[in-house]
């Protein structure tokens, strides 16, 4: 059986944290079952004559905080010489994001599997995908207009606003009625009304934690990590000071994943990550979810193995790897 050749497409693996990332978790899971590894960076990738190239580094791992990675020689290679594609670049999410998903689909229209699917990481802006599904969420709004803004925040007393492109928790106020410089604050994140936002009902479990839920093809993993504020904050990614609290998830959680598995599977989106507070999904989020590594170690649930197994599935029902 040949071994099943996989490039992930990340930021640079030099500088990551092997403590906290998932990316190494998931190369580190591909290695122990035989994958053929080859590593890029965005700006490796291109189209010439109308095919998606790399410019790639076969890449070996180790499971050691010394030396984690060693590159081979980097090689002009047609990524449809691939069978999987792991796109892993972290937020934000801009342009140069937005045109590597179009190389991407290209090596997708020549039947590489790409995790996750490039129309859908374009489609699916990780705050408004989320209002999809309003069932599962606190009232929310979502617009540029100051005064609808401010009718929301007098309507609902207490309220998060974030921009729509932000990431680790970047940007975000709680502001409440008759607070100080709601103004000038929204005038900030909309760009003096010319820019859309999220605006939510604040939920005060955040002092008990954002709850990432990783879902794998539609399933949950069974335990999540809650981020706990740091104490006067009201944001708990880790990127902001957060800590996390690895737990089980509850009867709730669990519906709420149910609620957003079958459309996260039509996408072709197999890997996602539900952001809960309290009883609601704040965001879901598409691009490049973490936490693997923080779950596992409390609880050894093997989540990058799982993924592989869900990869060699769809590669099976392609056809790709025989």
């Amino acid at each position: 059986m040949k071994p099943i050749k996989l490039l992930i497409v990340m930021d640079d693996i030099r500088h990551i944290n092997i403590k906290k990332d998932s990316s190494i978790a998931m190369l580190w899971a591909a290695a122990k079952r035989g994958y053929q590894l080859f590593y890029a960076e965005q700006d490796d990738l291109f189209i010439e004559n109308g095919d998606a190239y790399g410019q790639l580094k076969p890449l070996q791992v180790f499971e050691s905080k010394e030396k984690w990675h060693e590159f081979g020689e980097a090689q002009n290679m047609a990524l449809a010489e691939m069978d999987v594609i792991l796109m892993r670049k972290d937020p934000p999410f801009d342009m140069r994001f937005i045109y590597t998903t179009y190389i991407l689909e290209r090596a997708e229209q020549a039947g590489v599997l790409v995790v996750n699917k490039p129309q859908s990481l374009r489609d699916c802006n990780e705050k408004l995908f989320a209002t999809q599904f309003a069932h599962c969420m606190v009232p929310t709004l979502v617009s540029s207009q100051m005064q609808r803004i401010k009718q929301f925040i007098a309507q609902h007393q207490d309220v998060i606003v974030k921009p729509l492109d932000g990431m680790g928790g970047t940007g975000i106020f709680r502001l409440q009625h008759q607070g100080l410089n709601i103004g000038a604050t929204l005038e900030t994140l909309t760009q003096n009304g010319t820019l859309p936002v999220m605006a939510q009902r604040y939920i005060p479990e955040i002092v008990k934690g954002d709850k990432r839920i990783l879902v794998i093809d539609g399933q949950p993993i069974p335990y999540c990590l809650a981020r706990v504020p740091q104490q006067g904050e009201t944001r708990g990614n880790l990127a902001a000071g957060g800590s996390g609290v690895p737990q089980l998830l509850t009867p709730r959680d669990y519906w709420l994943a149910s609620q957003v598995g079958q459309e996260l599977k039509k996408r072709g989106l197999l890997f996602v990550g539900l952001d809960v507070i309290g009883d609601y999904i704040t965001e879901i989020n598409v691009t490049s979810p973490t936490c693997i590594r923080e779950i596992d170690a409390r609880y050894q649930v093997g989540i990058a193995d799982r993924l592989m197994l869900v990869i060699e599935k769809h590669l099976t029902l392609k056809k790709i790897w025989v």
